[in-house]
């Protein structure tokens, strides 16, 4: 049986190097061109997406597929020696009322910009964003490098350096110390079986966790463009054939009006 991946409009590097892959391996890959399921692919199963939040909120639902998220808190449930910061999950409304500087990001989806804020009262007001949005507010660090995993059941199955001090540098070089230090990380669960984990190495030398991303709306950088696939077609698949473990990180998404 024929598979199908469709990718999202304004496809990106990654999402070219998936379609590549994704045919050759006889995968019926199509981009969108607008940000809906094209009507002659709605029937197609199993299928997959790639994509932003967006687009998997206008498909996911057509192509009865389950993206699945790591859960908004995962971060800041973490234990401290693999945090190297305080990271605490709280509401907007709680970040609005925050008078020391942080940085700033949505725990889910990209609703603003991740930042470094002196306070709290930068941040999207009542009239633009729901009180009870997901904030996560970390202590200011400085990331020396920073890498991209992408795992697959518990296994990093790709991985990319994708910063230096803070600025894009790409390199499919990955120290040996960053995936010893991912497996203590994978090894603390709480993660869907498909996703992307960013670590990194502190100014001061240590290894932390940056965050974590689900694996159909995450960029590739350097890493192998068909390990990528083998973990996105997991992470946003068939929603009947839902692992047991997983169904617990399936974004919801609305339901389709017919």
């Amino acid at each position: 049986m024929t598979s199908l991946l469709l990718l999202a409009p304004r496809i990106n590097e990654t999402g070219l190097d998936l379609l590549t892959c994704a045919r050759r391996r006889g995968v019926r890959a199509h981009t969108a061109v607008r940000w809906e399921v094209p009507a002659e692919l709605a029937g197609l199963r199993p299928a997959h997406l790639y994509g932003g939040p967006l687009f998997a909120d206008v498909a996911a639902g057509r192509l009865g597929v389950a993206p699945l998220e790591p859960a908004v808190d995962w971060l800041a449930g973490l234990p401290g020696e693999l945090l190297g910061r305080q990271v605490e999950c709280a509401t907007l409304a709680e970040a609005r009322r925050l008078r020391r500087p942080a940085f700033l990001k949505p725990a889910a989806d990209k609703l603003f910009a991740a930042a470094v804020h002196t306070d709290g009262s930068g941040l999207p007001g009542p009239d633009a964003l729901e009180d009870d949005t997901p904030v996560l507010i970390s202590d200011v660090v400085a990331f020396a490098r920073e890498y991209r995993l992408f795992v697959l059941d518990g296994t990093v199955r790709a991985a990319s350096r994708y910063a230096v001090d803070g600025g894009l540098a790409v390199s499919p070089e990955v120290p040996p110390d960053a995936l010893a230090f991912a497996a203590d990380v994978l090894a603390a669960g709480g993660l869907p079986s498909a996703v992307v984990v960013d670590v990194g190495r502190l100014a001061d030398g240590t290894w932390a966790v940056v965050e974590t991303n689900p694996a159909w709306a995450s960029g590739g950088y350097a890493c192998d463009s068909n390990a990528v696939l083998d973990v996105v077609l997991r992470a946003a698949g068939p929603r009947d054939a839902l692992a047991p473990g997983d169904a617990g990180f399936a974004r919801p998404v609305p339901e389709v009006v017919r």
